[in-house]
């Protein structure tokens, strides 16, 4: 028989391995991304002109597939999660046949509004006539999208999180491979078309959805078999009217879809905010070429630790919410606080490390536009509070504090509105006043949901294990990896091979400070999976003490 501590640990062990399978996931799904975006990038005839074109188009498909679909994985599996919890089989499982529908109807909606708006979007809200066959060639990926999405939250929300990762894994495979090979037929058949190049980039990024959704259909096809025995005979809890599980599931899905749009409109903003103010003062195509670099570059860079933190974000809301339905507070509030804490490891090096190998990083993926590190240095400011805010949100989400991202989110955005009009028209500012606009943005949610967090949990945070053992560890790495970066370039070494041996020293050095400020304590370490043979490894290096682990 299992005691008590034993039962505690499996469980926080088994949440950490669902956040790892994400984070891998999360990994493999960024670094796909970065093949296609450094071969877009460089490919000639596409470049920074050309990311303006994709990117423009693209942020209005995100923001229609906001509305349809973001918020819906964490929305069904908190409900769910909730159901299973409790051993009602039958409501989880209607809850899923119910949400296909209602949400089906939603995304063939955003369909056809992206389909019909294109020519309106592209000219007259974006400015950017080409951008009209990239919104057409997205469109249908909205409708494929939202049916993908509610089945994720079904898997999500009973614990199947692999099936999301392998999905969402699956669908970058298809869009590396497929941007490349249809931008290359693109080429082949019109030449250097940057217009119809960056719509050949987007149409495959339908393709790539509807071949993830395929996989998805799939698996549920052969879960089901196991899964439908047991919804039959669950006869013991009442069945819920069809119009009181979707106000159920629009209750919960619609403020976390608020949220996820205020994330999305922030990216807008600048799409609309950015070329309009830099052309007081720059021509149309050199201010193309600057929000090109805004959100072909540094915007890519930047995303990449929120790609893989949003594990914690995706894996807390079921967690949480299954956790107080059973009324097991203590142990919500332990996997908030380990997260938060795995949260700052993973933000404060990107945070800071992106700032001091700027410009050596965008020398290193993109060759041949090399421009943005200033950019880069300035926005790298959001990460910390970005992937920090992210995790918290997901939180208030499991703990039913559903608004809250979306009030947040709003005010956060409303501030880098006026900011972004403000500073990008100033000349001395320029696209760099789009950047502080999203530092403000990030540091108003973060702050606002903190708040609220502490207010509706208890957490115990304390200051020198979360943030100066972790703020001291990035600080030996960024002296010590960018002062080895410095000698490898006077010992004539390559600045590209410089750059590379100079981040996995960086890594390497990171994590071996993290084991030597003993940041993490035995029962945090027992939570990480295979946590055990790593205290037994750190124990013999004469890391840990005996008598501190057994």
């Amino acid at each position: 028989m299992q005691t008590k501590v034993e039962k505690k640990t499996n469980k926080a062990e088994g949440f950490m391995k669902s956040v790892l399978i994400l984070m891998v996931s999360q990994v493999l799904i960024k670094l796909l991304g970065f093949v296609y975006r450094v071969y877009l990038t460089n490919r000639e005839g596409f470049g920074d002109e050309g990311n303006a074109i994709y990117s423009g188009g693209y942020l209005i498909y995100a923001l229609l597939l906001t509305v349809s679909s973001i918020g819906v994985p964490n929305a069904i599996s908190k409900l769910v999660s909730e159901k299973v919890a409790v051993g009602d089989e039958k409501g989880a499982h209607r809850i899923f046949k119910i949400a296909l529908m209602t949400f089906g109807i939603i995304g063939l909606v955003g369909t056809l509004i992206l389909l019909l708006g294109a020519g309106y979007i592209a000219n007259v809200i974006l400015q950017i006539p080409e951008s009209e066959l990239t919104l057409v060639a997205l469109s249908p990926a909205i409708f494929f999208v939202t049916i993908a999405s509610v089945m994720r939250g079904y898997f999500n929300g009973r614990d199947r999180i692999s099936a999301t990762a392998k999905a969402q894994t699956l669908e970058q495979i298809f869009k590396t491979v497929l941007t490349i090979a249809v931008v290359e037929i693109v080429v082949l058949f019109y030449g250097e078309n940057v217009t119809v190049m960056a719509a050949g980039a987007n149409l495959a990024t339908t393709l790539s959805v509807f071949l993830s959704l395929g996989y998805l259909a799939l698996y549920y096809k052969i879960y089901k078999k196991n899964q439908i025995p047991q919804v039959k005979v669950n006869k013991e809890y009442k069945q819920e009217n069809v119009l009181k599980v979707v106000k159920n599931i629009l209750f919960v899905s619609i403020p976390i879809t608020l949220s996820a749009i205020m994330s999305t409109l922030n990216k807008n903003i600048d799409s609309i905010t950015v070329v309009r103010g830099l052309k007081k003062f720059l021509s149309e195509s050199e201010a193309k070429v600057q929000y090109g670099i805004l959100s072909g570059k540094v915007d890519t860079l930047i995303t990449l630790p929120l790609s893989f933190n949003i594990a914690f974000a995706t894996a807390l809301v079921p967690t949480i919410s299954a956790s107080i339905a059973k009324n097991e507070h203590e142990s919500a509030s332990k996997r908030i606080s380990l997260s938060l804490l795995v949260t700052m490891i993973i933000g404060l090096p990107c945070t800071f490390g992106m700032m001091v190998f700027a410009q050596p990083i965008i020398n290193l993926i993109f060759p041949n536009a090399p421009s943005g590190s200033l950019l880069l240095q300035i926005s790298a400011l959001t990460i910390i509070f970005s992937v920090l805010a992210q995790t918290i949100n997901g939180a208030l989400q499991g703990l039913g504090k559903i608004m809250v991202p979306a009030i947040s989110s709003f005010i956060g955005l409303i501030v880098k509105l006026i900011l972004n009009v403000i500073l990008i028209s100033i000349p001395s500012i320029g696209v760099n006043g789009a950047a502080i606009g999203s530092i403000v943005n990030n540091v108003i949610v973060f702050l606002i949901s903190y708040y609220i967090l502490k207010k509706t949990i208890k957490l115990d945070i304390k200051p020198l294990k979360y943030v100066i053992k972790p703020v001291l560890a990035t600080a030996i790495m960024c002296v010590c990896s960018y002062s080895f970066y410095v000698a490898l370039i006077g010992a004539s070494i390559s600045a590209k091979v410089a750059t590379l041996i100079s981040l996995i020293f960086a890594v390497i050095l990171y994590f071996m400070s993290i084991i030597a400020l003993k940041i993490f304590s035995r029962e945090e370490m027992l939570m990480i999976p295979y946590g055990t043979k790593i205290l037994k490894i750190l124990e013999r290096l004469g890391i840990y003490k005996k008598e501190e682990i057994r």
